[in-house]
């Protein structure tokens, strides 16, 4: 079975403890991982019952706590605890191609002119110096209490900020200057150079 991210978070937090994903919702949050998930309810649920169906998790009780309404508590099973570790080693060990919407904002850059390109990577820039210092606060706040185990993924994410940032910073000095530029029609007359028109043969 292949699973998403969600389901992996899902077996993680049982591995820990059964629980019920009112709890799993509270700890994502409390230990950061809405960086990396984005936490909506029915993404949760949908994962809870993919795995429950596949058999790596299991309902153990359902209880109701005044008003509020019913919540079902799961426990991992011995299928799920070696299905965790084994898409988790696949995971750390083997790089995989990640998509990303700005790698493939750069691999159209050439439709927006030099000038137009300069200022919306300036405006980046600027934003991933505010996301920085925020996940920089953020993770400083959580040590308090968590350990740094606990915030690896934090630390990846910061760090790849900082690179995007320096990236970014060297091509918007050369953007500046004029080591990059770039002509729309010219590169795309390079491309897609004249055809000869097609002679019709003669007829005889």
């Amino acid at each position: 079975m292949h699973f998403g991210l969600w389901e992996l978070a899902v077996l993680a937090l049982l591995q820990e403890r059964s629980m019920h994903p009112y709890e799993m919702q509270r700890l994502l949050r409390e230990r950061h991982k809405d960086e990396i998930l984005v936490l909506k309810r029915g993404s949760l649920y949908h994962a809870i019952q993919r795995l429950a169906r596949a058999g790596l998790i299991r309902a153990v009780k359902t209880a109701r706590q005044g008003r509020r309404p019913e919540r079902t508590t799961y426990r991992i099973t011995g299928a799920g605890r070696a299905e965790l570790l084994r898409q988790l080693r696949g995971i750390v060990a083997v790089p995989q191609r990640e998509s990303s919407e700005f790698l493939a904002g750069m691999s159209f850059l050439i439709h927006l002119d030099p000038r137009d390109a300069l200022g919306q990577l300036g405006q980046r820039q600027e934003r991933l110096v505010k996301q920085i210092e925020e996940l920089r606060k953020s993770m400083e706040s959580a040590l308090a209490r968590v350990t740094r185990i606990n915030l690896l993924e934090s630390e990846y994410l910061l760090a790849m900020q900082k690179a995007e940032w320096q990236w970014i910073r060297g091509v918007v000095k050369e953007l500046q200057d004029g080591t990059l530029t770039w002509d729309f029609k010219q590169v795309i007359a390079a491309i897609w150079p004249a055809r000869k028109p097609v002679l019709k043969r003669a007829r005889t």
